[in-house]
């Protein structure tokens, strides 16, 4: 059997022993005898992670490999999958004990049986590596799929899937373009709306059908993820650790519960498909895979502008675990192959600047960005560096998770400079073990890299964080996490067996809390009442719980919401308005109109707001004041057909008939399916002595609603009158 590779092993020894350089150890690596007992221990638990078994031998009166350099190439044979270093059994057998010489052929033969001794690794990898696929996938879909119950939310599931006509008539030639054109929710993302347009063409609107979607693109999200990282650094466990921890994160539960965020869950999957087919673009060099990385890439773009940063995450991993600044030796020749590798990727920084600047009209488009005069760029920047070291706060100890995160009035001097210390610190410290772990260089550096468009300098909305930002960055510091243990306890007897302990805890812990977690986004009320436990001067969330609780009739428990919102936040129209909304259903239209006056002082625009104070006023017989309101309504949106509706019953009322009629006509106009607008036009007809046109008004209305007892009570008496007359007549 020949060597394959080993140059990792040969400058672990080279360093370790650098007196001898010129020893070439990748063609001959050696081990003390005494250690190849111990070696065979501690490689046969690992045998299904290597192509081949690795046989490292050396005479006892070597001097120049110790125990250190020995254990180093043990990991690097086994870890990185590269190498078999085979000299003749009968070699290695000199120098075992009779008994252990025994042992040792039995457990070779048991490997070599009938079989070529790499194909039968191989086959051994391969089967492994589709079990534990399949473990991974089951097992994510086994924690997930209770959110197959969970309701929408009333939190932006609204205005991407539920009243949001586009999205909710399905997949149309109308509604595809209108997906690539338009800038709704203040972003650019035509693949969203098309999965959400797909999922409304196939479950309508039962949440059951989105909320399993997420699932199932998550689960092929962390799939992706750990076939990705085992074909780049053929460390399968580790690769299996970090998507494990990537699909049962319970920081991740916002992302995959929420219909609304399927933008992330896209993103996430077009972002390891990428990075999937830049490794194998990058063994075979063919330039249909350089396209087809460049298409994913536009896809996850267009899924969610997060992915811009994806063009310095792909130079990340040409540095590890490709190792493709190695062609280079010295600081001139690394920044020449840096602008060689930079070269490469323009197609995909050009994605990338094209896309920011789509979002960034977008989001100014839709008035999501926040105005330096409400957050200062002071206040963002310590917000910001307090955000990282929180994130990976979360990370450790997943505790307080929240839906939505209120901007701190002000933050501490002393936390804002402790944050910027310990960020300057770890990126110090990433940076000059690049040499001997780059795994903490690449990890630490996706982190930073991939949270830094979100991370609130230019801030959109109102919160300081939020656990759905997280989605994709946290995979550097799991990196970490999966290649930085093996190194803290290098050197311990039993380290395979105390790895397999503390990974297996702590997957079981995340899926547990991750299980817990979901069980918060049951529905609205839930979600929002958990989050105020956990928050303090939450104003949005007030709000939204009031909204859920006036939805589900509790008009006390909504109003108390809506209360607290305006303690905190006292200018927000929405809260006023729905506010408002709430006292006039409980039959409080004196409190009902004060609140839309407060709305409309904050915004004298408000079409909704104008609307509803002119149904209070016209209950309470103030008709001038209802008319005005109406027509107020009506100049801001001309195109509401209720407000035609209802200003006609004003002018009726008034005895203006022929106002009315004209206001009648034009609700019927602009939808045509408003009986209460036909009864009403009807009526005005009939008593302006039209009785075949009043006739045909009853019967549209009762075509609508054939339950209407108004207008069959107004039809039968137009049918008597017409008959009177036409007795008369005769």
């Amino acid at each position: 059997m020949g060597t394959i590779h080993l140059h990792g092993a040969a400058k672990g020894y080279v360093e370790i022993v650098p007196e001898r350089p010129l020893i070439n150890y990748a063609r001959v690596p050696v081990a003390a005898p005494a250690e190849l007992e111990r070696f065979m221990e501690d490689l046969e638990p690992r045998l299904a992670e290597v192509l081949v078994p690795t046989l490292v031998v050396q005479g006892n009166e070597d001097s120049v490999v110790n125990s250190e350099g020995t254990a180093l190439l043990y990991t690097i044979a086994s870890e990185r999958n590269r190498s078999s270093i085979c000299p003749s059994t009968s070699v290695a057998m000199e120098f075992l004990p009779e008994k252990a010489r025994k042992r040792f052929m039995r457990r070779l033969r048991h490997l070599l049986i009938n079989c070529d001794l790499r194909g039968i690794m191989k086959c051994s990898r391969t089967g492994t590596k589709a079990l534990l696929s399949i473990a991974l996938v089951v097992i994510i879909l086994a924690v997930y799929m209770q959110a197959g119950n969970h309701e929408f939310l009333n939190f932006d599931d609204y205005t991407y899937v539920t009243n949001n006509p586009h999205v909710a008539s399905g997949l149309t030639d109308r509604n595809i373009k209108w997906a690539f054109t338009s800038v709704d929710a203040a972003n650019w993302h035509p693949v969203t709306w098309l999965s959400h347009m797909t999922d409304a063409q196939l479950y309508g609107m039962n949440p059951r059908g989105h909320h399993l979607t997420n699932v199932v693109i998550h689960a092929l999200s962390a799939l992706l993820l750990f076939l990705f990282l085992v074909r780049l650094t053929d460390g399968l466990w580790q690769s299996l650790f970090v998507a494990a921890l990537f699909a049962l994160h319970p920081l991740h539960v916002e992302s995959v519960a929420w219909v609304a965020e399927r933008k992330d869950v896209l993103g996430a999957l077009f972002w390891f498909l990428t990075l999937l087919l830049y490794v194998a673009y990058e063994e075979k060099r063919k330039i249909s895979l350089y396209l087809l990385t460049l298409f994913a890439f536009m896809l996850g773009l267009m899924s969610k502008p997060m992915l811009v940063t994806l063009p310095f995450v792909m130079l990340l991993i040409d540095f590890w675990p490709l190792d493709r600044f190695e062609e280079g030796r010295g600081p001139r020749q690394h920044l020449r192959r840096l602008l060689v590798l930079t070269k490469e990727k323009v197609p995909f920084f050009a994605c990338s600047f094209l896309s920011a600047v789509i979002t960034i009209y977008a989001q100014n488009r839709g008035g999501a960005v926040q105005d330096l005069n409400e957050i200062s760029f002071r206040l963002r920047s310590e917000n910001a560096l307090i955000a990282y070291v929180k994130y990976i706060g979360k990370t450790i100890w997943p505790h307080d998770l929240a839906v939505l995160y209120p901007f701190p009035p002000a933050i501490p001097i002393w936390q804002a400079i402790g944050s910027l210390l310990f960020l300057f610190l770890v990126s110090a410290a990433a940076i000059l073990t690049a040499r001997r772990h780059r795994y903490i260089t690449v990890g630490w550096f996706w982190f930073l890299v991939t949270l830094l468009p979100v991370i609130g300098l230019i801030q959109v909305g109102g919160q300081s964080m939020a656990d759905r930002y997280s989605y994709i960055p946290l995979t550097g510091l799991f990196i970490i996490a999966a290649w930085g243990a093996p190194d803290l306890i290098k050197g311990l007897r039993h380290r395979q067996g105390i790895l397999a302990l503390l990974a297996g805890t702590v997957i079981i812990a995340s899926a547990a809390l991750t299980w817990q977690q979901l069980g918060y986004w049951r529905d609205n009320i839930s979600l929002y009442r958990h989050t105020l436990q956990i928050t303090t001067d939450n104003s949005s969330i007030n709000y939204n719980l009031g909204l859920a609780l006036q939805a589900r009739g509790d008009l006390d428990a909504a109003i108390q919401e809506y209360r607290e919102a305006l303690r905190i936040a006292p200018n927000s129209k929405n809260t006023h308005y729905n506010l408002g909304l709430a006292l006039q259903t409980k039959g409080d239209p004196d409190a009902a109109i004060q609140e839309y006056r407060q709305t409309l002082w904050i915004n004298p625009d408000e079409a909704d707001a104008h609307y509803n104070l002119g149904i209070v006023l016209s209950a309470k017989g103030d008709l001038d004041a209802a008319i005005y309101e109406y027509r107020e309504a009506l100049r801001i949106n001309h195109n509401n057909a209720n407000a035609h509706n209802n200003l006609g019953a004003a002018l009726a009322d008034k005895g203006d008939l022929d106002a009315a009629i004209h206001e009648y006509r034009e609700a019927i106009r602009i939808n045509n399916n408003i009986e209460n607008a036909h009864n009403n036009l009807g009526a005005m007809l009939a008593t302006k002595g039209n009785l075949d046109a009043a006739i045909h008004e009853f019967q549209e209305a009762l075509r609508i609603n054939p339950n209407y007892v108004k207008a069959h009570v107004n039809l039968g008496a137009a049918l008597a009158q017409k008959r009177r007359q036409d007795e008369t007549r005769k």
